[in-house]
């Protein structure tokens, strides 16, 4: 059997709802649906969809780093938008960690996120190359 190894933030969300930040299994890491709420649970960049994908963004790249994995595994992206008018600050940040990866991604609108004030969540998968520890 394979070894689970998990990233946590604190987030209130994961123990109620019972979940992780990030996972990974083998060469395999998801990161789940993440937005711009902060430590204290306040979200950063109120209404700027760009300031908080760019903070999504880099929680993500956290996540990925404890976990052994960095941007340019990832394979996969899925970014969720209250305003789907926001697609190109959005699509601007993502560009600026993914240019060079170019995973697979897909932008949709939903009516709202689990975080008042938030605008975008991003979750993001990864694999590891072959022989990585």
């Amino acid at each position: 059997m394979s070894e689970r190894q998990i990233v946590t933030s604190g987030a209130v969300w994961e123990s109620r709802i019972a979940y992780s930040r990030a996972i990974r299994i083998d060469r395999h890491v998801r990161v789940a649906g993440t937005t711009a709420a902060d430590e204290s649970g306040h979200v950063v960049g109120h209404g700027d969809a760009y300031t908080q994908a760019k903070y999504v963004l880099n929680k993500i790249k956290s996540a990925l780093e404890e976990l052994g994995a960095s941007m340019d595994d990832v394979v996969r992206t899925r970014m969720y938008l209250t305003n789907i008018d926001d697609w190109q600050k959005v699509g601007e940040a993502h560009g600026e960690f993914f240019h060079t990866a170019r995973p697979a991604a897909t932008m949709i609108e939903v009516s709202r996120l689990i975080v008042p004030d938030a605008v975008v969540e991003i979750e993001a998968e990864a694999v590891l190359p072959p022989g990585a520890e």
